[in-house]
């Protein structure tokens, strides 16, 4: 079973929405686009106790705050989702609200003919809906979820109730930090779902609400809490009817059912005994992180089990845990589950599935739109596993990407920033303070597939490449949002020739005293007084001999701006302008805001259209 399609309006920051889901997905995007609301939205329709609240949505709930419209008619918030993958138990059960979907297409087949639905491409789905609005006669907001199909007179549906919920087996985990309330008999804990999937209902609460009403506390003259309280009752009485403040004593609950569930705790041993030798036993939520997140996986384990075709939705499961957990968590679900729907800012987490799982959401206006990563132009899938994997997921998680030609620049460039970030903290920043992801492009033929596959995704492209023949110069001009060449045709020349004598100088003394020099290369190793030229070739040879090495970007790494090559400084304070503009001064006049140079006008456009981090839409 697993959700194929959904689509919403109105609900938080969407206004609309229409997306496709895979088996497995994870959606990805900037903070407040919309990942969580899509999850949420999900749960109004699916959730078994979603409804069982008191109060399901509110008035931030509404696109824009808005649920009134002209005339004071309500504005609907709707849902509506598409499950497929049915058991036949689910195909039985369901009945006549069943419909038909086609998997090629990935659209419901409107009054399908027989000879249709025998087709393999064409599968059984159950289309469900959600409406909350303001109801103007009780003054508050109400929900209901129902079929879709098929509709009776003046377009009437059937309701779609809690127990028929429990048959589509969905389960929404905020984060694993509801491993905290996993163990409670709080409504909607991991157990009180196992309890619910089980049939067993808790006959305790009258006898353990009757034992705690007689459990004496504090009661004891000695301690004084008595003296005090009744001190307290007598001082009342001056003021109110003696009834209305009598016999004021502590117990340990408010002794109602819903306080109980949200009280009562599972205690778990420790592997400590205390002095009298008894093994000590500690609130289930005080155990160790590792031992809580397995407690979460077990019980999980459970519920899929108990549910045999269940969706899990997770949000972030990245949250306050390291990568190898991560992996573990995302991949025990996902085995476990009909349909894992995660969101995440984790590359970890992104690691673990296929490009086309992974889901950029995207949204202008407030509507919401869907594009699934494929594979990055050019590469191979066995490529993919193997180098770019991780790199390439950064980069879905990034707003801005910076593509350059080959590993030296790789290491070299994000160094060369934080140099200089060191140096002048207000003119420069480093790449990874402006959110910008650094990708390899290997090449530089790829540098413009790159390029326009990322600005397909809806990324702030740079690009930072070799100096160039006219036509690849254009190319990848055009596939980027600000493309950088070097006056060299490599980005060893580069440094050489452009990277101050002192400073190269310090450099090949530098490699030599630390023992960094190659013995090959031992008749060439920098010596004072060796000719610049002579030197400019050794360190050549020591560049391209060390290129996994990082050399270049050691080299970088030692030098005052002074001594750096002119063209990185003044590409990555372009890189900074475009990325985080200096604030205007109000007092100055227009003629004081641009200094009539190209660098100028194009750091004034990127803002406009880029916006600061989160701006681009209300919070969720």
């Amino acid at each position: 079973m697993r959700i194929a399609r959904i689509k919403i309006c109105n609900f938080r920051g969407i206004k609309s929405a229409e997306l496709l889901l895979p088996e497995h997905v994870v959606f990805v995007g900037d903070n407040n686009t919309g990942k969580s609301s899509v999850l949420e939205a999900i749960d109004l329709v699916l959730g078994p106790e979603r409804l069982r609240r008191p109060s399901p949505i509110d008035e931030h709930d509404f696109f824009a705050g808005e649920y009134l419209g002209t005339e004071e008619t309500p504005i609907a918030i709707t849902v509506e989702v598409v499950v497929v993958g049915l058991s036949d138990e689910q195909i039985l059960h369901f009945g006549n609200h069943i419909e038909w979907w086609n998997t090629e297409t990935e659209l419901l087949l409107s009054e399908p003919p027989p000879e249709e639905t025998d087709k393999p491409e064409v599968i059984h789905a159950l289309r469900l809906g959600f409406e909350g609005k303001y109801d103007a006669e009780d003054d508050d907001f109400a929900c209901e979820t129902f079929f879709m199909s098929p509709e009776g007179e003046e377009g009437a549906k059937d309701p779609f109730r809690t127990w028929d919920k429990r048959r589509c087996g969905f389960l929404f985990l905020r984060t694993l930090r509801t491993g905290s309330r996993a163990l409670s008999l709080e409504r909607g804990s991991l157990l009180d779902i196992i309890l619910r999937l089980k049939e067993l209902r808790l006959n305790m609460w009258e006898d353990v609400l009757g034992e705690l009403r007689e459990l004496a506390v504090a009661e004891n003259d000695e301690l004084g809490v008595a003296a005090i309280l009744e001190q307290v009752q007598n001082s009342v009485r001056k003021f109110v009817p003696s009834e209305w403040a009598e016999n004021p004593h502590i117990r340990v609950s408010e002794l109602t059912r819903e306080h109980l569930r949200k009280t009562l705790t599972v205690f778990m041993g420790t592997g400590e005994n205390t002095s009298a030798g008894t093994e000590y036993a500690a609130p289930f939520s005080h155990q160790g992180t590792g031992t809580i997140n397995t407690l979460v996986l077990a019980l999980l384990a459970m519920i899929a089990d108990l549910k045999e075709n269940v969706i899990f939705a997770m949000e972030e499961p990245e949250i306050a845990i390291p990568p190898h957990t991560q992996r573990r968590i995302v991949d025990s679900i996902r085995d476990m589950a009909a349909q894992s729907i995660f969101t995440s800012h984790s590359p970890y987490v992104l690691d673990e599935f296929p490009p086309e799982c992974l889901v950029i959401l995207k949204r202008e206006t407030g509507v919401l739109s869907a594009t699934p990563a494929t594979l990055p132009p050019a590469v191979k899938s066995k490529a993919y596993r193997e180098q770019l994997r991780t790199r390439f997921c950064e980069c879905l998680l990034a707003r801005r990407i910076l593509i350059v030609e080959g590993r030296t620049e790789y290491d070299a460039i994000p160094t060369a920033a934080r140099r200089l970030h060191e140096l002048d903290r207000d003119r420069f920043k480093s790449l990874e303070s402006l959110g910008l992801a650094v990708i390899n492009a290997e090449t530089d033929s790829q540098i413009a597939p790159l390029g326009s596959y990322f600005t397909d995704l809806g990324k702030t492209v740079y690009a930072i490449s070799d100096q160039q023949e006219p036509a690849a110069s254009a190319a990848i001009e055009a596939a980027v949002d600000d493309a950088f060449e070097s006056p060299e045709s490599s980005f060893e020349k580069l440094i050489l020739n452009h990277t101050d004598e002192v400073a190269l100088r310090r450099f090949g003394k530098d490699a030599v005293d630390d023992g960094r020099w190659p013995p090959h290369l031992a008749a060439e190793a920098p010596a004072d007084g060796m000719e610049i030229d002579a030197l400019k070739a050794a360190l050549g040879k020591f560049l391209k001999n060390n290129k996994g090495a990082s050399e270049a970007a050691a080299l970088v790494g030692m030098c005052s701006e002074a001594e750096l090559p002119p063209f990185l400084v003044t590409t990555i304070e372009a890189i900074k302008t475009r990325c985080a503009p200096p604030t205007p001064d109000p007092e100055a006049g227009a003629e004081d805001t641009n200094d009539g140079g190209g660098a100028a006008d194009e750091s004034t456009k990127a803002p406009e259209e880029e916006g600061p981090e989160g701006s681009e839409a209300p919070p969720e």
